[in-house]
């Protein structure tokens, strides 16, 4: 009697749907805790500067707003190697993985050099904008030292997408948390003179990030080179041998990416200047309730970040029906967190603000009311903005960033600044018209991203598949 084989059978849709949360879940958990790291290290840079003074405070936040949109600048451009090494490694090209990293170097190494000279002279992008000259001069010390910082940066941005294409960040976020508390060690001794150190102040400030970001690109270069999983790459092998097909792709992909980032991030330095114009309390409502939000924005965005990995893992294996399990679990995921959020900053909001300002102190009572009104209308927009920055990165795992570029600045400051425009000067809403306008912009931007990935088999060539 023959045997016969009983025929394989494919995974239930539920079980695929599972295994994608799942697989989702894991790889967002270490990429947002980084995300969390990493604001941690602005937010020890600034508490330390207002320890030196309020004219110290004011000189290093300028010099931050130079550096930091910059380096966001650079680091969406970076950011192109995760969705081009996923589908490389979805296709099992090897060989065209290292290449992207290798140009992902080069590439970042331009724009670091331009972007050091810009920083390199600072001083004078200051003066030019109306800041008081011994302000300016300040600013100048971190600025300088800061400079050296940029490139072990970007540097670090490509090596940590090589290591999220292939799901494993966890390396990045150890790194990464070691960061935290040597840039807090190192501007203690460097900024104070403490540890039997020289007292350098803001300068010192721009030293340690600039050490502390060689020390972090090391550590990950030396992990990548020594694990068995990656040093079969050998990433630099052969650095100087040019790929230009693939260095124009980077940057014909990376470039919409990074002028994205600027505008989101440009959108809010404009709410800033929108509310210095209504009143200072306004001004200090917005940064506490900005805060707040930046630190909840950080879990979808590392949510988005898996998004971007499993979308281009799936459509490099030229799987269709993955691409859309990839893409909706990320969704779904980040509107669970997303809604939580959106209740802490409803129902908890005052006990928010009280982190940041005394409850008690009548003086404080004028900034308290706003910041809880601009946290109500924070938590409204909590959806949206998880939604929107998913949806982009969803499009990015595709290679599709140029229009969704054109979608986020068109919702950015189309869309969002000139409600907020419109809504606080003349309809008389003030700040609370600002967040209004902020919400509008982002919901636009969410509800335009969602669509377009709900139709990337349209939109798309081959199905939004890459083409074979």
């Amino acid at each position: 009697m023959a045997e016969t084989t009983a025929p394989l059978t494919a995974p239930a849709p539920f079980t695929l749907w599972r295994r994608e949360i799942w697989a989702t879940l894991r790889l967002s958990a270490p990429l947002a805790l980084t995300q969390l790291a990493m604001i941690g290290i602005n937010t020890t840079d600034i508490v330390m500067m207002g320890w030196l003074g309020p004219a110290d405070l004011a000189a290093g936040a300028l010099g931050m707003n130079i550096f930091i949109p910059l380096y966001l600048f650079g680091m969406g451009i970076a950011t192109v190697v995760t969705p081009m090494a996923a589908q490389a490694l979805g296709a099992r090209d090897f060989r065209g993985v290292r290449r992207t990293v290798r140009q992902g170097f080069w590439l970042t190494l331009l724009f670091a050099a331009l972007f050091s000279l810009i920083i390199w002279n600072g001083r004078w992008l200051l003066l030019l904008f109306g800041q008081e000259p011994e302000i300016a001069l300040r600013a100048d010390d971190y600025l300088k030292a800061v400079t050296w910082a940029m490139l072990p940066s970007l540097w670090f941005v490509v090596l940590r997408c090589f290591a999220t294409a292939h799901s494993r960040p966890r390396s990045v976020l150890i790194i990464t948390l070691a960061a935290v508390a040597a840039n807090a060690v190192g501007n203690y001794g460097l900024m104070f003179g403490n540890f039997g150190l020289p007292r350098w102040e803001l300068m010192g400030a721009g030293i340690t990030s600039s050490v502390v970001s060689w020390l972090m690109l090391l550590a990950m270069l030396v992990f990548v080179l020594r694990d068995r999983r990656f040093k079969r790459y050998a990433i630099l092998l052969r650095f100087w041998r040019p790929d230009w097909p693939r260095f124009r792709e980077l940057f014909r992909i990376g470039l919409p990416i990074g002028l994205t980032l600027l505008a989101e991030t440009s959108l809010f330095a404009g709410a800033a200047f929108l509310m210095g114009l209504i009143s200072t309390e306004a001004l200090a409502a917005h940064a506490i309730a900005l805060q707040c939000a930046a630190v909840a924005f950080m879990v979808p965005l590392g949510i988005s970040q898996a998004s971007m990995v499993r979308v281009g893992l799936a459509a490099g294996s030229r799987d269709q029906a993955a691409v859309g399990r990839a893409g909706w679990s990320s969704l779904l995921v980040g509107t669970l967190f997303m809604t939580a959020s959106a209740l802490v900053f409803w129902f908890a909001g005052r006990q928010l603000v009280g982190l940041f300002l005394d409850l008690d102190l009548p003086a404080n009572a004028p900034v308290v009311e706003l910041a809880v009104a601009f946290l109500v209308i924070a938590a409204l927009f909590q959806l949206v903005d998880g939604a929107q920055v998913i949806g982009v990165s969803a499009l990015r795992g595709l290679k599709d960033t140029k229009v969704p570029m054109w979608l986020a600045m068109t919702g950015y400051w189309g869309v969002g600044f000139t409600t907020s425009v419109v809504l606080a000067f003349p309809l008389g809403l003030g700040g609370e018209g600002v967040w209004f306008g902020l919400a509008v912009g982002l919901a636009f931007v969410a509800l335009a991203a969602v669509w377009r990935f709900h139709r990337r088999g349209r939109l798309l060539p081959n199905g939004g598949l890459p083409a074979a």
